[in-house]
């Protein structure tokens, strides 16, 4: 029990490096879509299109090479060389793409349907992202979650702060001012957010500076390659992953007709904000057990273990699924209260449930990292993708984006069986799938019965979610007060 409170302890952690600064962001949402701020839903159409590019980039650039140097680093006797190799290798590439993107900037313009003004603060972006990620790699595995959640606080206020300021605030003090008129471009709000994008990133980078200045740079070649062998799977199933995640924007861009595409693309993108509640959760959970798979790997209740972790997220998870969908309508006045957004709604069960499954997938996903078969995570994530695609391009000319958040469901369903699958074979886990597998029915059941019968009826929602609460405490009531007992742990 002592391990798993040590797993919830970093995932609360790690959490609030990635929730908190999700709730920030959602006054983003809140922000963008406001009517005085951004006047069309198609203008957030296209400001999300860009960061569905922003997500793709960010893992090209990333190319695995962060799971590879937490796999050498706690493999390595050396861990000074993989540190440095690590590093040279993100450095030389990043510097590559600057280069290369500040190059053919109309080029990628044209290619991308990104207009050539937002390519350049797109590349330096991407660049500054880049330079950060082997930092902050080091940073978790040497278990520094709290600089690590403090660098990235400071990122989002940074960028939430320039967004206020840009978008609402200087426009009203350039009016009086002669040096804020200077500042000021009118019908310049898409552009406002990219800069306080790059404004942020830039000091996430200044603040992580004196890492660089600690390398001893030299590059030990024979592990640069394995660690690139180890990583290209890694990148392969990153760049699947992204398509699952965000390159469904893109093609609603392309496939639906051009009057409407941007605004569908806004609407989704907006309703798809109310589904990150589950998506936060998942994360704060693998960032919190990814290096904790990896120590515990040779231990001898390493498998009992897992198989216990995985219980409790579908626990938490049915419970979150079931709470938001039951609330939705409170959340969606307090983020998105532009009405011109509220048609998409009906995505949000969907995505909810899709990021339940993507969860679960992840906790599956300890087989293949820690026996260093990547090379299933990169088979698993390309089947996913292709669902994605197929499912996208095939059914939305017909539907728009219900086809899109249905894709996204059925591709991370399928990752998870598929992952299970072999999982079974290579690298045997024994999880309760009958236990499981219950809690999911019933908290979709009670998920479909809020949305679909009972909506916005709160007294019969929160009877739904006290029967769920009601049923998981006196199935699991041993295990949650030992979970609670406090820690004697020296």
């Amino acid at each position: 029990m002592s391990v798993l409170k040590t797993v919830y302890k970093q995932t609360f952690i790690y959490g609030l490096a990635t929730v908190v600064p999700r709730m920030l962001s959602f006054l983003l949402v809140r922000l963008h879509t406001d009517k005085s701020v951004l006047e069309n839903v198609s203008d957030y159409g296209e400001v999300s299109i860009v960061f569905a590019y922003f997500v793709l980039f960010n893992v090209v650039l990333a190319y695995g090479m962060e799971t590879a140097f937490f796999r050498f680093f706690n493999k390595e006797p050396s861990k000074a060389k993989v540190l440095s190799t690590a590093t040279i290798s993100i450095l030389g590439s990043s510097l590559g793409f600057l280069a290369l993107g500040l190059l053919f900037q109309q080029q990628i313009a044209d290619l991308t349907h990104i207009h050539v003004n937002y390519i350049t603060l797109v590349v330096w972006t991407l660049f500054f992202d880049a330079m950060v990620i082997i930092p902050f790699a080091y940073l978790r595995a040497q278990g520094k979650p709290v600089k690590y959640t403090a660098v990235k606080l400071t990122n989002v206020v940074v960028n939430l702060a320039l967004n206020v300021f840009l978008l609402v605030y200087l426009k009203a003090l350039s009016v009086d001012n002669s040096l804020w008129d200077s500042i000021y471009i009118a019908n310049f709000e898409v552009s406002y957010i990219f800069i306080a994008n790059l404004v942020a990133s830039g000091v996430t980078l200044l603040i992580l500076l004196p890492f660089y200045f600690k390398i001893n740079y030299k590059i030990d070649t024979v592990l640069w390659k394995k660690m690139l062998r180890y990583a290209l799977p890694v990148l392969v199933a990153g760049v699947a992953f992204s398509i699952n995640e965000t390159f469904d924007r893109v093609l609603l861009e392309r496939l639906l007709p051009e009057s409407i595409a941007k605004t569908a693309v806004g609407m989704y993108s907006g309703c798809y904000k109310l589904a990150l509640f589950m998506m936060l959760f998942a994360t704060a959970y693998r960032l919190g057990i990814e290096p904790f798979f990896f120590s515990q790997s040779k231990t001898k209740d390493a498998t009992k273990n897992y198989a216990k972790i995985l219980e409790f997220f579908v626990i938490c998870g049915a419970l979150i699924l079931l709470v938001v969908v039951v609330f939705v309508d409170v959340l969606k006045l307090i983020l998105i209260p532009n009405e011109d957004y509220w048609e998409a709604m009906k995505v949000v069960p969907i995505l909810l449930l899709a990021y339940l499954f993507l969860g679960i997938y992840h906790n599956l996903s300890v087989w293949y990292k820690i026996t260093d078969r990547t090379k299933f995570g990169a088979y698993i994530s390309v089947i996913g993708a292709g669902i994605t695609l197929l499912v996208n391009l095939i059914f939305i000319p017909s539907f728009s984006y219900m086809a899109s958040a249905i894709a996204t469901l059925v591709a991370y369903v399928s990752m998870t069986v598929l992952s299970y699958y072999f999982g079974r074979k290579h690298y045997p886990i024994p999880y309760n799938i009958k236990k499981i597998g219950i809690y999911l029915v019933l908290a979709i059941s009670l998920s479909a019965l809020s949305f679909y019968q009972f909506r916005a009826q709160y007294f019969i929602g929160s009877a739904l979610i006290g029967i769920l609460v009601l049923i998981i405490w006196s199935n699991e009531k041993a295990t949650i007060k030992q979970f609670l007992k406090p820690s004697h742990d020296h």
